[in-house]
């Protein structure tokens, strides 16, 4: 009897690529940097490190600070989100127009979904269940539970749960971190145009491809002969 084909495996980054969530992530920095006295980095700087975990985004936003502050901001970020959720005051955070769509042509066509994200396990479970999307995904990779993008970890236990190998697994995300892990990986890299980075900068990152629009990922992805 021949082997079962490998699983064909589509990993979505969540911020930026699934969901618009800038404002709040922004307002989420600035609360955390102005509870620290400190003056909040311009909101293109924040967009830059979206799909980091936390402590090495506040790194990044604060380079030459001490450890202790990083993390004081991280958890001062934390704190600030989840106050907006509790206090009904964040932003809305609405899928990118076309996802439903393109998640259900995917998952007709034999692909296996799941999630790569930066965000934490309470986070990204809220937010999958806000737009009733989480029965989509069999996998769920969060900053909970592995080292910060572009570490493979993600990838690497997604496709053990998924039981897929990097020749059928595409990463898909719209940042330059997103592209960095999929090539740590060894799994293919398809960038977002409609995320936080640029184009130009996902290509220097090792993307094989960018999708212009939500519409061209079921193409982009039969294309590359999974």
């Amino acid at each position: 009897m021949p082997a079962p084909l490998p699983t064909r495996l589509a990993l979505f980054d969540c911020d930026g690529t699934l969901v618009d969530s800038q404002d709040n992530i922004c307002r989420s920095v600035e609360q955390a940097f102005a509870i620290a006295r400190i003056d909040a980095p311009p909101r293109s700087a924040i967009r830059r490190i979206v799909g980091l975990s936390l402590v090495e985004a506040m790194q990044m936003l604060l380079p030459g600070a001490e450890d202790a502050l990083h993390r004081s901001l991280a958890q001062d970020y934390k704190d600030a989100f989840f106050r907006m959720r509790s206090s009904g005051t964040m932003t809305e955070e609405p899928l990118y127009e076309g996802i439903v769509e393109v998640l259900d042509t995917l998952a007709a066509d034999g692909w296996v979904l799941g999630v790569a994200t930066g965000k934490s396990d309470r986070g990204l479970a809220h937010i999958l269940a806000h737009h009733g999307i989480a029965a989509r995904f069999v996998t769920l990779q969060t900053a909970d539970r592995h080292p910060s993008k572009p570490h493979p970890s993600m990838i690497e236990t997604a496709m053990a749960d998924a039981r897929a190998v990097p020749g059928t697994t595409v990463m898909i995300g719209d940042t330059s971190f997103d592209m960095l892990m999929a090539r740590a990986a060894g799994v293919h890299a398809l960038g977002v145009a409609w995320g936080y980075h640029p184009v130009d900068e996902l290509s220097a990152a090792g993307a094989h491809a960018i999708a212009d629009t939500v519409a061209a990922l079921p193409r982009l992805m039969e294309q590359r002969g999974a």
